[in-house]
C-alpha cells in the first residue's frame, strides 16, 4: 500500500513540475511581426567627405575633395527592408570655370535611397546585434546653383552602422553616384568626353531610432503545437495513472474493515493533503472538464468518512483581465468548486472558500485559472 501512495505522489509531482518546465517560447528565425506605420522611424545626420569628378574638365574622382553634411529621414518596413529620403550639400572647386566664382560650384541633392539589411536577411533579426550591414541603391536629383541647373542622380552605397542604445547608432557610410556629363556647368558639346559626372563620398554620423525600433518574433507554430501535444500526452497519462489509483483507493476505503483499516485511513489522509486542482476557460467561473470532478470524489469521500474541513482556493491568471475581474473571477471559481462538493455530499459548513485574484505561478499561463481543493 505505501508503494502505492508513494508512485501516486511522484506521479502528481511529475505532472507539476512538466507543467512549470515552459520557459520560453519558440520562434521562428525569419518571420516577425508586423509593426504599425509610425513605428521603425529613424533620422540621420552626417558630416560628408566627398569628391566631384568633373568629366567635362577631366578632373580626376579625388581630385576636388571637399566637406559637406547631409541629413535624412527613413523608415524600416521589415527588418531587412527600408527607405529613406536623404539630402546633402557641398561646395567643390570647378576647373571648368576657373575665371567664375573663385572656382567654387555650391550644390545640393536629393535622393531616395532603397535600404537592404543583408545581416537580418541573411542570419535573420536579431535585437541584440550590434554590427548591420546596409547596402542600397540610389535615384534623385542634383542642383547646381552656381550655374542654376539640375539633373538626374543615380548610384548606390554601402551603410555600417554600430548600435550604441536602443535608439542611437554609429554609422559609416560610403557611396558613388553619377549624374550627365557637363553638368557643373560646361555647356553640351564643347567636351569630347562623353562620361558621366561622378560623386564619391565617405560619411559618418549618428542614427536616432524614432518610437519603436524593435520587432516581434513570430511564434514558431509547429513547433508550440508539438511542444503541447507532447504536454498534453504526459498530463493525460498522469491524469489516467490518477484515476485508476483514485478508483483503487475509494474501493479499498470502502472496503475495509472499521477496526482494520487505520493504515488504509492513514495513507489516504497523506494523499489528501496534495492539492487537488480543477482548470477553468479564460474568463469563465465554469469547470472545464468534468474529467476533473473524478479527482475530487476520493477527496469528497475522504472528507464525508472523516468529518474533514476543506479549503477551496481559487485563482485568476494574471496575463490576463484587470485586477478586480481576476479577484471576483477566483472568487467565482472557489464557490463553483465548492458547489461540485456539496453535491457530491460534503457538508457545506466544512467547506471553506478563498480567492487569490490573478497570479503568475505556473506556466503557461492557462495553467493558473483554476481552483485547489485541500485537507485541513
Amino acid at each position: 500500500m505505501k508503494k502505492l501512495m508513494i508512485a501516486l505522489a511522484c506521479a502528481s509531482l511529475s505532472a507539476t513540475a512538466f507543467a512549470q518546465d515552459v520557459t520560453e517560447v519558440p520562434t521562428q528565425k525569419y518571420s516577425v511581426a508586423t509593426n504599425s506605420f509610425w513605428s521603425n522611424w529613424f533620422i540621420t545626420l552626417q558630416g560628408t567627405y566627398s569628391n566631384y569628378k568633373d568629366a567635362a574638365a577631366n578632373q580626376k574622382l579625388l581630385s576636388t575633395p571637399v566637406w559637406g553634411g547631409s541629413v535624412a529621414l527613413g523608415k524600416w518596413f521589415t527588418p531587412g527592408l527600408g527607405l529613406r529620403l536623404k539630402a546633402n550639400a557641398f561646395q567643390y572647386k570647378s576647373m571648368t570655370f576657373p575665371a567664375k566664382n573663385d572656382h567654387k560650384l555650391k550644390m545640393w541633392t536629393g535622393t531616395l535611397d532603397v535600404l537592404f539589411n543583408v545581416s537580418n536577411m541573411l542570419c535573420g533579426y536579431n535585437e541584440s546585434r550590434v554590427w548591420n550591414v546596409i547596402p542600397y541603391f540610389s535615384a534623385g536629383v542634383i542642383r547646381n546653383c552656381t550655374q542654376n541647373n539640375y539633373g538626374a542622380l543615380i548610384g548606390g552605397g554601402l551603410i555600417s552602422t554600430w548600435k550604441l542604445g536602443k535608439h542611437v547608432n554609429f554609422n559609416l557610410e560610403a557611396s558613388l553616384k553619377g549624374t550627365g556629363v557637363g553638368f557643373a556647368g560646361l555647356k553640351k558639346g564643347t567636351s569630347k568626353n562623353y562620361t558621366a559626372d561622378a560623386i564619391f563620398a565617405l560619411e559618418a554620423g549618428f542614427t536616432f531610432n524614432l518610437g519603436k525600433a524593435t520587432w516581434n518574433k513570430v511564434p514558431d507554430v509547429d513547433a508550440l503545437i508539438a511542444a503541447n501535444q507532447a504536454q498534453l500526452d504526459a498530463l493525460n497519462a498522469a491524469l489516467a495513472e490518477s484515476q485508476a489509483e483514485n478508483a483503487k483507493l475509494r474501493e479499498m476505503l470502502k472496503n475495509a474493515p472499521k477496526d482494520g483499516g487505520k493504515t488504509i485511513i492513514q495513507e489516504v489522509k497523506s494523499f489528501a493533503s496534495v492539492p487537488t486542482s480543477v482548470f477553468f476557460n479564460i474568463g469563465k467561473s465554469k469547470i472545464a472538464s468534468k474529467k476533473d470532478l473524478v479527482n475530487l470524489e476520493a477527496l469528497a469521500d475522504y472528507a464525508k468518512a472523516n468529518g474533514c474541513n476543506l479549503v477551496v482556493t481559487g485563482y485568476a491568471d494574471s496575463a490576463t483581465g484587470s485586477a478586480d475581474l481576476n479577484q471576483s473571477l477566483s472568487e467565482a471559481r472557489a464557490q463553483a468548486v465548492a458547489d461540485a462538493l456539496v453535491e457530491m455530499g460534503v457538508d457545506s459548513s466544512k467547506i471553506t472558500t478563498a480567492a487569490a485574484g490573478g497570479v503568475d505561478t505556473l506556466s503557461p499561463a492557462s495553467y493558473n485559472r483554476r481552483a485547489t481543493v485541500e485537507v485541513k
